[in-house]
């Protein structure tokens, strides 16, 4: 039954899509997260809006950077290993 679990074609794509969809998981709920936070701040104060949307998006582009490596991770697992 549990004779595939050591077979490379079984536990490579396996790998690989574990490692895209934990690594999703963060970044997704960050930025989610992050502009939650900055539509409560315009809420309080509209008229920093200029800085907090830099603010926001800089943060939302270093959480999809996670993203990123998340998935330049699971090609190297898909097509090196």
């Amino acid at each position: 039954m549990f004779a595939d679990v050591t077979d490379p074609a079984v536990v490579v794509p396996m790998a690989a899509a574990l490692a895209i969809g934990l690594g999703a998981i963060g970044p997704g709920l960050g930025i989610g997260l992050a502009v939650r936070g900055a539509m409560e701040a315009l809420g309080r104060n509209p008229e920093a809006e200029g800085a907090i949307r830099l603010t926001m998006i800089i943060g939302a582009a270093l959480a999809e950077a996670i993203a990123i490596y998340a998935f330049v991770v699971a090609v190297i697992i898909a097509f090196a290993l």
